[in-house]
């Protein structure tokens, strides 16, 4: 791998992170339930995606990649699912007496 696509692939991943970051932290606090739920099963996407990564055995370091892509893709879908059965137990009613 030569330098201008590493620059090029640190370049895109620094941007998408920059707009990622600029779109979440301008959505209004009413959006936050459904875009979690939407971003779960983004994630849950890209969990198929690193599963597939980490089984294709290309090489050592792809399967190793592979793995910790496994790794963070599942604390993602667990945490966002958990995060949104938080939020939508704030809008549940009480027990009536």
């Amino acid at each position: 791998m030569d330098s201008s696509t590493l620059l090029t692939g640190l370049y895109v991943f620094m941007l998408a992170g920059f707009v990622g970051y600029m779109v979440i932290s301008n959505v209004p606090a009413l959006l936050h339930t459904p875009l979690m739920a939407a971003t779960n099963a983004i994630s849950g996407i890209s969990l198929v995606g690193s599963l597939v990564a980490a089984g294709a055995h290309y090489s050592r370091f792809s399967t190793i990649l592979g793995f910790l892509a496994v790794t963070c893709s599942t604390i993602n879908v667990v945490g966002g699912f958990y995060i949104t059965d938080r939020m939508l137990k704030m809008f549940k009613r009480g027990k009536k007496k």
